[in-house]
């Protein structure tokens, strides 16, 4: 999906699953608000695949506003701080930006989806609650200026799976001196998935038929390896039992098992010779 500005992502999720009348749908790697672009949405058993889609690099265009904190970290939270910037240049934030590029311990927001005690950092926060941060390990790839117009620019950046933007932004600002947060934020890419092959919620809505748009967890998961079962390795693998690996697989390494009638019915984990069942779909699962 090419998600629109001022939707969260389970808003996209609930008016596909009212307007297309599905049961089972969830999305792969949640989107702010404000921010727009690539939204995988799995549908049907697909569900159970979203942890593996959402883990792939992620490539993003965005917009920072040095000068002004916000408590949130974006242009949707409330001001805390703001500072004249009209003195950067574009130099400095090229320098700082090399202190934010490769495996870092990066501070999440504290308005956030991530979960403390059950709840939702950002449920936390509304609530006046004390929030205990710690940092997680992402990694930034590329950071790029390309666009320059102060007191705002814009990056290209690309980067592993829960790096928060917000974050970068905020963390760039206090290197400069100045605050900075994020005013706008595009994701351009999701593993496999670009924003220039992705559809609008009105398209699929307004659809005679939505399946055309649908993609197969084979091309969703392009560099995983697969395997076609026997009737007889179908039948173990659907009652939770192991079976001989017969092509080469890494160790550990996670494959995709399919039906002899090419139906999707498990995600099997390479082990000392064996691929024993890590998530088997049942045949109603779909």
């Amino acid at each position: 999906m090419d998600k629109s500005a001022g939707m969260t992502s389970h808003d996209v999720v609930a008016k596909l699953r009212r307007g297309l009348k599905l049961k089972k749908v969830g999305h792969a790697g949640t989107l702010d608000p404000m921010a727009t672009g690539v939204l995988i949405v799995c549908i049907g058993a697909a569900t159970r695949l979203s942890e593996y889609v959402m883990s792939h690099r992620k490539r993003y265009r965005a917009t920072i506003h040095l000068g002004i904190e916000t408590d949130t970290y974006d242009a949707d939270g409330e001001i805390t701080r703001q500072v004249d910037a009209s003195h950067i240049t574009h130099q400095q934030v090229e320098t700082g930006l090399l202190q934010f590029t490769g495996d870092l311990q990066q501070m999440p927001p504290a308005y956030s989806a991530i979960k403390q005690g059950g709840r939702k950092l950002y449920e936390l926060a509304r609530a006046g609650q004390t929030v205990e941060l710690q940092p997680r390990p992402v990694s930034i790839y590329t950071l790029q200026i390309v666009d320059w117009t102060l007191p705002t620019f814009s990056l290209d950046v690309e980067c592993s799976a829960g790096t928060y933007i917000r974050s970068l932004a905020f963390d760039l600002g206090r290197l400069l001196g100045t605050g900075a947060h994020l005013s706008a934020l595009v994701r351009l890419s999701s593993g496999m998935f670009q924003q220039s092959e992705a559809v609008t919620l009105d398209q699929v809505l307004a659809s005679e038929d939505w399946t055309k748009y649908v993609v197969e967890p084979q091309q969703a998961l392009a560099d995983w390896s697969r395997v076609d079962l026997t009737l007889a390795e179908e039948r173990d693998v659907l009652f939770g039992r192991r079976i001989e690996q017969r092509s080469i697989v890494d160790d550990e390494q996670l494959v995709l098992a399919y039906s002899p009638s090419k139906q999707l019915i498990a995600v099997m984990q390479a082990h000392d010779g064996w691929l024993l069942p890590h998530k088997v779909f049942s045949l109603g699962d779909a």
